[in-house]
């Protein structure tokens, strides 16, 4: 039965517990508001719609989902698919918004039927793999503000290759060949603030882990930069060597949240944005469910996954309606959170609470952060997500899980995200199948047989009577193996009058597996060969009832060890004989 997480936390909920929760939503509050309004620029989006997201949709996630210590709001995973839908003329903020309602409908629906767990059979290379790809693809978003060049637009188009660019392009080659084109027009004053801003970032840790060294710099960049506005002459003018570009020149934050909004959800919208909705739900989920790990084993608790789900999905339900874009559990904010304090849900409330209070009553205060400052806090997002250890660890195995790793990789900068995430799929099941084909063999037994360890710990050799073979089944007999099975099957010839089919190491059976069985049991007939079943597990033994292959075999034969199977055996060839 679902049930908030809120309600358990609030059992017994103390003026002590509140104050925690306080100080700690207040902190993460303000950590969040440059990484909100980072991740929407880098969507491609405006800067209040990062600021939204993370009232809205972290409140939802707080109040509705089934973690205690969870912050919700936008995160680096979705700028990728954020861009595409909104730099898409025919889709924009409205195709995006229907995309993230439909992504929290398929998130509820996954929460109410509890396949949470089911997320977790996502192989971690695909994850890996796609995740450094976000990296790369997010870090090369950030190149032009980085390093203070001219932004593109109708007025300052690009050409690049006999193609002229109003707007910065969404592939990374194009983005590449935009970026190489305008290097001449590097402000060093911006390079050197994101520098120096990005070694802030990465030394801050060594002084304190509870308030993130990317708050600092924004705070201390936004100053330094009013200083030399307001003290070197022409500083303010685009050509000015010392001229950094901050939000108010390009956004305004609104002074409140918007009226809620119905997205477009004609049939045509909801059909070119289908797949896209079900990437936005895979990775919100993938996202959320690991921050959610993370958070229990920082705390010592234990989070319903399928709660937590629903939770996600009325969040990416409202969000949009009120201007924001997709949101999913941020493992930097929930550790923040939890670091300060925050130990329940009301922790994420009041973080959404404070994000609200700044932008009405400080919102023409936030508009003075300089751009390179957001950029150097973006690239620290990026490397961070990178996850170079686990790649290391990853090229230093297997060449399928390289396969995969870099599959996933190189379509997920490429070409897209969602082509990305099925492909790296597609070829980890290949792999997948391909592993059990090795590893199933079908083996022949004919003179004597090691049936297994006897009580005290010596094997136990058992004779096979004469005109009994034996075939041992090793691995689950699927549509992958059942060649190698029926190979062996046709190889019971005439000196032999009963085939043992030993299945005590298959543990799985499929409708190809079946067939298989059915097949060798019609050849068998022809030689009037007798085939019995040893040792037939759970799984296999309940495929074999539900589709009539245990009668067409006959319960008769069919034993739970191989003992009492040579027995019964015997008494066949005796009869035969």
């Amino acid at each position: 039965m679902y049930k908030p997480e809120l309600l358990n936390s609030l059992k017994g909920y103390s003026g002590k517990a509140f104050i925690q929760d306080l100080i700690a939503g207040i902190i993460v509050g303000i950590v969040a508001l440059p990484l909100s309004i980072a991740f929407a620029i880098a969507s491609g989006c405006a800067p209040e719609t990062g600021l939204y997201t993370a009232i809205i949709a972290g409140f939802c996630i707080a109040a509705f989902g089934g973690t205690r210590c969870q912050i919700g709001g936008p995160t680096g995973a979705f700028t990728v698919i954020i861009y595409a839908i909104v730099n898409n003329p025919d889709l924009g903020f409205s195709g995006l918004a229907t995309a993230t309602v439909l992504a929290g409908i398929f998130l509820i629906l996954l929460g109410a039927f509890k396949l949470g767990g089911l997320v977790k059979f996502i192989p971690y290379t695909i994850v890996v793999g796609f995740t450094a790809g976000v990296a790369v693809t997010i870090a090369t978003g950030q190149i032009g503000d980085f390093f203070g060049l001219e932004a593109i637009s109708e007025a300052n188009p690009v050409t690049a290759f006999g193609k002229t660019y109003t707007k910065m392009p969404g592939t990374f080659a194009e983005k590449i060949l935009v970026y190489a084109n305008s290097i001449s027009s590097i402000n060093f004053y911006s390079t050197a603030m994101a520098v120096i801003c990005l070694v802030i970032i990465f030394l801050w840790p060594k002084v304190t882990k509870k308030i993130p060294g990317s708050l600092i710099v924004i705070i201390l960049a936004t100053i330094v930069n009013i200083i030399i506005s307001n003290c070197v002459q022409g500083a303010s003018e685009l050509n000015s060597p010392w001229h950094a570009d901050i939000i108010k020149n390009r956004y305004s934050i609104p002074k409140g949240l918007p009226t809620p909004k119905l997205p477009n959800f004609s049939l045509s919208t909801i059909t070119k944005v289908l797949p896209t909705s079900i990437s936005i739900a895979v990775l919100a989920a993938i996202e959320s469910l690991l921050s959610a790990v993370v958070a229990d084993g920082m705390i010592g608790a234990k989070h319903n996954s399928n709660n937590e789900l629903i939770g996600q999905g009325i969040a990416n339900i409202f969000s949009p309606l009120f201007g924001g874009l997709p949101a999913t559990g941020a493992i930097a904010r929930t550790a923040t959170n939890i670091n300060n304090g925050g130990r329940t849900p009301v922790a994420g409330i009041i973080h959404a609470v404070i994000l609200l209070l700044i932008m009405l009553f400080f919102g023409s205060y936030v508009e003075y952060i300089p751009l390179p400052a957001l950029a150097a806090v973006l690239m620290s997002v990026a490397w961070n997500m990178a996850g170079l250890p686990a790649i290391r660890k990853l090229l230093k195995g297997q060449k399928s899980d390289i396969c995969v790793l870099t599959v996933t990789f190189l379509i997920t900068v490429f070409i897209d995200l969602t082509y990305a995430i099925l492909i790296g799929l597609a070829f980890a099941a290949f792999f997948f199948i391909k592993k059990m084909i090795d590893l199933s063999e079908v083996e022949t037994t004919e003179k004597f047989l090691i049936a297994g360890i006897s009580g005290d710990g010596s094997e136990e050799t058992i004779d096979i009577p004469k005109g009994v073979i034996v075939y041992e089944i090793e691995g689950p007999l699927f549509f992958g193996t059942v060649r190698k099975f029926e190979l062996a099957s046709e190889r019971a010839g005439a000196d032999y009058k009963i085939l043992i089919l030993r299945m005590k190491n298959t543990k799985y059976l499929d409708a190809g597996g079946i067939n298989a069985l059915s097949q060798c049991k019609s050849a068998c007939d022809r030689k009037n060969i007798t085939i019995i079943l040893s040792g037939v597990q759970e799984q296999p033994m309940k495929l074999l009832n539900k589709s009539g292959m245990a009668d067409i075999i006959g319960r008769e034969n069919i034993f739970d060890n191989i003992t009492d199977a040579l027995k019964h055996a015997e008494k066949i060839s005796a009869a035969k004989n």
